[in-house]
C-alpha cells in the first residue's frame, strides 16, 4: 500500500555539473540545497544578501549584484545600538559601521563577478507578502525589529511578479544567453500570515513561476512545495517549530533535486564524493597506530584517483591536508 502521493518529476532536460556556476538566492530552502551542492563541491554562491523571502528584494539583490552597486554609509541605518541595511538579512548587521559596509560590499563585489560567468541561477520564493516603508514606499528585505508603525504589508500580486522577474531574467539573460533559471518556492510555511494566507501566497508565488517559466527561455520548476505538502505532509518530517523542514525532509528533497538536474556523470561522482567524504570525516581511535597510517594512505589514494578521473572536481585542500597528517605521523 502507498501512504503519500509520490509527485512525478520527469528527467530535466537541463543537467547540472561541477563545471557550472551556479547562485543560490532566495529563502531558508535555498540555502539548504545550495549547502547540499556546496558540501558535493560545487562552484556555488549562496545568499551574498544573506536569506532573502519576497520576490521584491530578491529581484532587488540581482539588480545590484548586476551593476556592482557598492554601499555607502547613507545607506545603512540604526537601530539598537546596531547598523544594518535594509537589503540585508541581520547576519550583515554590525554595531562598526565601517565593518557593516565592509562585509556587504566584499560580498557584492565577489557576487557580481561570480554572475558575469554563471550557468545557473536557483531562486527560492519564500513569501508573496511585502513591508514597504511609508516614508519611501520602498520594498525591505528585513524590518530588522524596527517599529511596524513605520511599515505597510501587503501581497504582491502575479501580474506584479512576473513583470518584475520578467525584466530582471531578459535583461541577465542577454548579457548571458545560455543562463539556466531555476525557480523554487520554498517549502517553510509562514504561519504568521494564518493557514489560509500562507497557501493564497504560494499559490501567488506559483502562478507567477508558472507564467515565468511559460514564457522566459532556459527556465525551469522544482516542485520542492509540492513534495513537501503531498509526499511529506506527515509532522514527522517537520522541525520542532512544525514549519520548517526536518533534516530527513531537507535530504529526501536533495534526493529528489539531484535525480532531477543530476547528469549520470555527475551521479556518479556524487556517490564516489559522498563515500570518500564520510572517510575523510572519520575519528580514528588512535592516530598513532599503523592501522590509521593505513587508512589515511587509503584515503589519499581514492581522492588522487578521483582526480584523475574527474580533472574538473577540486580536491587540492583534501589531499593538502591528508599529505600534512602523514608528514606529522611519520615524525613521531
Amino acid at each position: 500500500m502507498d501512504f503519500s502521493t509520490p509527485v512525478k518529476i520527469g528527467k530535466s532536460t537541463f543537467t547540472l555539473n561541477h563545471k557550472h556556476r551556479i547562485l543560490s538566492l532566495g529563502s531558508c530552502f535555498s540555502e539548504n540545497i545550495g549547502g547540499k551542492l556546496a558540501e558535493q563541491k560545487f562552484s556555488i554562491d549562496i545568499n551574498p544578501f544573506g536569506v532573502l523571502y519576497n520576490p521584491c528584494s530578491i529581484a532587488s539583490s540581482l539588480q545590484i549584484l548586476a551593476e556592482k552597486r557598492l554601499f555607502t554609509r547613507d545607506d545603512l541605518f540604526t537601530h539598537q545600538g546596531m547598523m544594518h541595511s535594509f537589503a540585508h538579512h541581520s547576519r550583515f548587521s554590525h554595531p562598526d559601521a565601517t565593518t557593516c559596509l565592509q562585509q556587504i560590499n566584499e560580498r557584492i563585489i565577489a557576487s557580481s563577478d561570480h554572475l558575469l560567468h554563471l550557468d545557473c541561477l536557483m531562486i527560492t520564493f519564500g513569501t508573496a507578502y511585502v513591508y514597504r516603508l511609508k516614508d519611501t514606499g520602498t520594498v525591505v528585505a528585513n524590518c530588522h525589529k524596527m517599529p511596524e508603525k513605520l511599515f505597510s504589508r501587503e501581497r504582491l500580486t502575479v501580474e506584479e511578479i512576473a513583470q518584475e522577474w520578467q525584466t530582471v531574467i531578459s535583461s541577465l539573460q542577454k548579457r548571458n544567453p545560455q543562463l539556466n533559471v531555476l525557480f523554487t518556492v520554498s517549502p517553510i510555511r509562514h504561519l504568521k500570515d494564518g493557514a489560509h494566507g500562507n497557501q493564497i501566497s504560494k499559490a501567488t508565488l506559483l502562478l507567477a513561476i508558472e507564467k515565468l517559466t511559460g514564457t522566459l527561455p532556459n527556465s525551469y520548476y522544482f516542485p520542492a512545495y509540492e513534495i513537501m505538502m503531498d509526499e511529506l505532509r506527515d509532522y514527522r518530517f517537520y522541525a520542532p517549530d512544525m514549519t520548517h523542514p526536518s533534516e530527513t525532509a531537507v535530504e529526501y528533497l536533495w534526493e529528489r533535486f539531484r535525480h532531477t538536474y543530476f547528469s549520470e556523470e555527475t551521479q556518479l561522482l556524487v556517490n564516489a564524493w559522498d563515500k570518500i567524504r564520510s572517510s575523510l570525516n572519520h575519528r580514528p581511535f588512535s592516530k598513532e597506530s599503523s592501522v590509521y597510517k593505513d587508512f589515511i594512505m587509503q584515503n589519499l589514494f581514492k581522492l588522487e584517483e578521483i582526480r584523475k578521473k574527474y580533472p574538473y572536481f577540486d580536491v587540492t585542500n583534501e589531499i593538502a591536508q591528508i599529505e600534512t597528517q602523514l608528514t606529522a605521523f611519520n615524525s613521531i
